[in-house]
């Protein structure tokens, strides 16, 4: 599948067309789809973009991107330090990554917040993350309602005898600047459940596919969907199911590939893009926002990453 028309394949004729090119007639498309209950299973797959305004890097912008900015650590090539056979032999690259990455320096964003927003109006199904630095459960999204297709710091364990580690031991070992090893066996490396290139996905990804069958509007944001299979999980929503794609960069959205012009394209930020979204919808995001991230202290999951 090509990059061009990733978000043009659907073939059903027996959707209206919801297709525009001008982002503000496609946001009050989808605010009245979800104002008038048509959209009361939704699923949100977020990418890297929804974390850069809390100052997380996403991988692929240019000059700015993680990938182009990983030359101190001498890698055959950027992928290196997220793949698996590199890591067993050189995982000190990584650890020195994990250290500026780690979850506790970073707060959720706007976007996390209007995520935990559809979660509090009871109309979303589930929330598919590509994102390693657990914001979205900071926010206030319960673990059930969260897929992290590729890991995230919350858990690690040995590559050896798979011994869960104790996260504050965790933490205060990849931050003492030594590589993590196992208190248990005395042989193996300690790794974040992180899915690195090389490594199966975990089983929760796979047990909530079928959530693509019941969504009745996806919404895309922060990502430029390069990675499988995550990218691939835009066509399992049925046909003419509506796709909302928020995002600095856009793909074919003038039917030009499909019969049916379901697909919506809101170029630019993803703060930007959900808070013309919940102005639409008369949903006070920013208040919202204001008020939880203002009591973090007593939100357990923000705790255990301090």
């Amino acid at each position: 599948m090509s990059k061009q028309n990733l978000f043009s394949s659907g073939k059903s004729h027996t959707h209206e067309d919801i297709g525009y090119n001008k982002k503000e007639s496609g946001l009050k498309t989808i605010a009245e789809l979800i104002k008038s209950g048509k959209a009361k299973n939704i699923v949100f797959m977020a990418g890297a973009g929804i974390s850069t305004a809390a100052g997380i890097p996403d991988f692929r912008s240019p000059g700015t991107g993680l990938y182009d900015n990983l030359s101190k650590y001498n890698l055959p090539r950027p992928e290196s330090i997220f793949e698996i056979q590199y890591f067993k032999k050189n995982p000190e690259p990584f650890f020195e990554l994990a250290r500026e990455l780690y979850p506790s320096k970073f707060l959720p964003t706007l976007t996390h917040y209007f995520i935990r927003l559809l979660h509090e109006k009871k109309v979303l199904l589930r929330c598919f993350t590509q994102n390693i630095d657990t914001l979205e459960q900071i926010a206030g999204l319960p673990e059930e309602v969260v897929v992290e297709a590729h890991g995230s710091f919350s858990k690690s364990k040995c590559l050896k005898c798979n011994k869960i580690a104790d996260p504050k031991w965790m933490k205060e070992t990849i931050f003492s600047g030594v590589i993590p090893k196992c208190v248990g066996c005395n042989k193996g490396i300690v790794k974040p459940c992180i899915t690195f290139f090389g490594e199966s996905l975990p089983e929760k990804f796979f047990l909530h596919m079928p959530d693509f069958n019941k969504c009745d509007l996806l919404i895309v944001a922060g990502t430029s969907l390069q990675v499988q299979p995550f990218a691939l999980l835009i066509d399992y929503v049925s046909s003419d199911t509506p796709r909302l794609l928020i995002n600095r960069m856009g793909f074919d959205f003038d039917g030009s590939f499909s019969s049916v012009r379901r697909d919506i394209f809101y170029g630019g930020s993803c703060d930007d893009g959900v808070l013309e979204l919940a102005e639409l919808l008369g949903w006070k995001v920013i208040e919202f926002y204001y008020y939880y991230i203002s009591n973090l202290h007593f939100n357990d999951y923000y705790l255990l990453c301090l």
